[in-house]
């Protein structure tokens, strides 16, 4: 039987006019993206980050910060359009090599203060999909224990130290390898401070997974 929320939920798209944050055309029934900008959306396996000194596959991304990329980012984050989460967070999963067996998805936190005004996580509704894809569960392992500047706002060369930004919650992972999820990386001075955090209780192995860089 179909899910009455969905079905309603599915014609109120189709009688509501409303743009696809990707490209502007209209989404009609359609949720996130337009059939055109979800098939831009091809997720990538990279060797070569901030993350690693060394080249080693361990970056899955849907592509540069720009365009289509930009825009739906920033509509999930600061437009509240959540409907992009399944989207984006089903593209970065099928991008994930079962090689890696990947036993946890790890959510980047925010801040208590910067959640409370924003009212969401969206690296935490990005994290949820791409564990369900998975197969895996997504664990709220980190805290962050500080409040940072967002980090694409600042040069290089004035971001904020990130050490001891945040910790891991005991107990909670299970063994085996680590996906953090993010939803963008810039410099990667969040990312590695979340890595080096679970790395530091034991995990073999952690990769992550953004949808723009």
């Amino acid at each position: 039987m179909a899910d009455p929320a969905a079905t309603l939920g599915h014609w109120l798209r189709r009688l509501l006019p409303q743009p696809c944050p990707g490209c502007g055309a209209q989404l009609g029934a359609e949720r996130g993206l337009c059939p055109a900008c979800r098939a831009g959306l091809r997720p990538r396996v990279d060797s070569h980050s901030p993350l690693r000194g060394r080249a080693q596959p361990h970056l899955i991304t849907l592509g540069e910060y720009r365009g289509v990329h930009r825009r739906a980012v920033r509509a999930l984050k600061f437009g509240g359009a959540r409907d992009l989460a399944g989207v984006l967070g089903e593209a970065l999963a099928a991008g994930v090599p079962q090689d890696w067996n990947v036993r946890a998805v790890v959510p980047v936190p925010l801040h208590a203060s910067r959640q409370r005004q924003r009212g969401f996580n969206q690296a935490a509704l990005l994290g949820s999909v791409v564990a369900v894809q998975l197969g895996v569960p997504c664990v709220d392992a980190l805290i962050r224990t500080r409040a940072t500047g967002q980090q694409a706002k600042q040069h290089a060369a004035q971001r904020d130290h990130m050490d001891g930004a945040f910790a891991l919650r005991p107990g909670v992972l299970p063994p085996g390898a680590v996906l953090i999820v993010d939803d963008v990386l810039t410099t990667g001075a969040t990312l590695n401070a979340c890595q080096e955090v679970v790395l530091g209780s034991g995990v073999p192995e952690v990769y992550a997974a953004v949808v723009a860089r």
